[in-house]
């Protein structure tokens, strides 16, 4: 069973192991510079599909389908499916679901899932409750633009702080047992609730960038460890503002993280000047998580990686009504060498 270390934090005694994952990108993501490391990528957003979200649909149940191909599983292996998304009721993950037929935990932790489900999946495996769990997310920048912002049709400019929600998906599979040849995740810290003030709906970085930054340094005070034992932490979506402001805030509390600090929506969309401030949405750090760093976990390039989600909990009635933006940031420990 795993053990409490501080408020916030927990340590896997078993390590749940991540035994396959698998990602599903868009076109503006294929053709970033981490395209290569997608399982499956797509050039027409609808994917053959009559809507955006029966796309995004199709992209979640393939990543996980892909993802237990891998593992060599089929659906009646796996004991429970931890999934999200962005869209109301999380419809993209509880229609997978009905597909799969996998028993099924609906998530919401907006953009923060993918570390979500990964922490509660590896305390369900920790306990023994499962030998094999999926944990999966998924966002698409047609259907989440036109819930949380404006009708597509309109064509809104985007202001120099946005960022473009990614079209992308991953899944990853957690066991009970497998070898120290597989990344482990061996921590797992859950963030609290950080509201700024920020009410800005296009400015998703400063309002998480606080939330990221408490998350972090809680981890690194609660196990002891130093920022440097990372090869990388790695947060969610942040994108260049928020990663900067992010650095700033940990700078100003004592932790310098700027050597090993990467952001996965500063990555996907690198050197494409028309996503602004980089990507977000759940499939950004989901797919990120799930192909480069997984694989680069796997190849021997990296060793360990805290791997740090990041959401806002605002709704398109809450912003209506002025309310500010509240945000939180999960952190997963996940190593190499640790597996039982």
């Amino acid at each position: 069973m795993g053990t409490r270390v501080g408020q916030k934090t927990v340590r896997f005694d078993k390590m749940p192991i991540i035994l396959s994952t698998a990602a599903v990108a868009g076109n503006a993501e294929k053709t970033g510079p981490y395209g290569s490391t997608f399982d499956i990528v797509f050039d027409d957003d609808l994917w053959g599909e009559k809507t955006y979200e029966l796309a995004e649909r199709k992209m979640l149940i393939k990543a996980i389908e892909t993802a237990m191909a891998k593992a060599g599983l089929k659906p009646d292996d796996i004991s429970y499916l931890l999934g999200g998304d962005l869209l109301n009721q999380i419809i993209s993950a509880g229609f997978a679901a009905r597909q799969l037929g996998i028993p099924f935990f609906g998530l919401y932790g907006a953009c923060s899932t993918m570390a979500e489900s990964l922490m509660l999946g590896a305390m369900i495996v920790d306990g023994g409750f499962a030998k094999y769990a999926a944990c999966a997310t998924s966002s698409h920048f047609a259907t989440a633009e036109r819930q949380f912002r404006n009708p597509l049709e309109l064509g809104t400019p985007k202001t120099p702080t946005s960022q473009n929600t990614v079209t992308a998906s991953g899944a990853a599979i957690l066991s009970s047992t497998g070898d120290s040849t597989y990344p482990a995740v061996t921590y797992a810290t859950t963030g609290r609730v950080i509201d700024m003030g920020i009410n800005d709906v296009n400015n998703m970085g400063a309002a998480m960038a606080p939330a990221a930054a408490e998350t972090i340094i809680s981890h690194l005070e609660e196990t002891g460890r130093k920022a440097g034992f990372y090869d990388h932490i790695v947060t969610g979506d942040l994108g260049t503002f928020g990663s900067e402001l992010m650095l700033r805030i940990a700078s100003d509390a004592g932790y310098d993280m700027t050597a090993n600090h990467l952001d996965c929506g500063v990555l996907i969309y690198q050197g494409n000047e028309l996503m602004h401030c980089g990507g977000s949405g759940c499939g950004c750090s989901a797919s990120m998580l799930c192909g480069h760093f997984i694989n680069s976990m796997n190849q021997g390039t990296i060793k360990r990686i805290l791997f740090v989600a990041t959401g806002v909990l605002h709704s398109p009635t809450s912003a209506l009504q002025g309310e500010s933006i509240p945000a939180i940031a999960h952190a997963v420990s996940l190593e190499m060498g640790c597996g039982s």
